[in-house]
């Protein structure tokens, strides 16, 4: 019977799985997108998900100290990159942050703040493909919802689940294979 994981332990398992996340999904940015400052920018967006989904998951919270310098890099690499975009780039994050705004006006306990945010920096990083993006990541949801609700009962209906995560998935599908 194996002893549970020191603090150490789980530290150094974590900056592991990290690594390894990090070394895999630059290697599948540069083989989507060669070796181009796209590949880089791509590689900065999916690392950017993954820390901001982990943390989601155990602290149920979108950090602004992440999200907001994330948006701001992105978006001014983006416009280096690829001018003629700049609007694109810029009316995306805005419309998929306002698209995941106005559920938390119509009911405040169904999002945070920090999804919203969220939305901005995927829409600085995808332009127009942040659509499917969203779309993918709210279906990707659903299993697990509903999933939680049949385990649950009733009662688990007003039970939250990180969004992050699935919003990260989205985005990464389809920057990775998307046009």
């Amino acid at each position: 019977m194996s002893s549970p994981a020191t603090p150490a332990e789980h530290v150094v398992g974590r900056s592991a799985g990290l690594a390894a996340a990090a070394c895999l999904l630059s290697a599948l940015a540069v083989a989507r997108f060669g070796a181009e400052p796209r590949a880089l920018v791509a590689t900065f967006v999916l690392l950017t998900l993954v820390v901001v989904s982990i943390v989601d998951v155990e602290r149920r919270i979108v950090p602004n100290r992440i999200v907001l310098p994330a948006t701001a890099i992105v978006l001014a690499a983006q416009t280096a990159l690829f001018p003629e975009r700049a609007a694109e780039w810029t009316l995306a994050a805005l419309g998929a942050a306002l698209v995941l705004f106005l559920p938390l006006v119509v009911y405040p306990a169904a999002m945070g703040m920090g999804d919203v945010k969220l939305a901005l920096f995927l829409g600085a990083a995808l332009g127009k493909a942040v659509v499917p993006a969203l779309a993918l990541g709210a279906l990707s949801a659903v299993p697990v919802a509903l999933f939680v609700v049949a385990r649950g009962g009733v009662r688990a209906r007003k039970s939250a689940i990180p969004f992050a995560p699935f919003l990260a998935f989205g985005a990464a599908v389809v920057l990775l294979v998307g046009d």
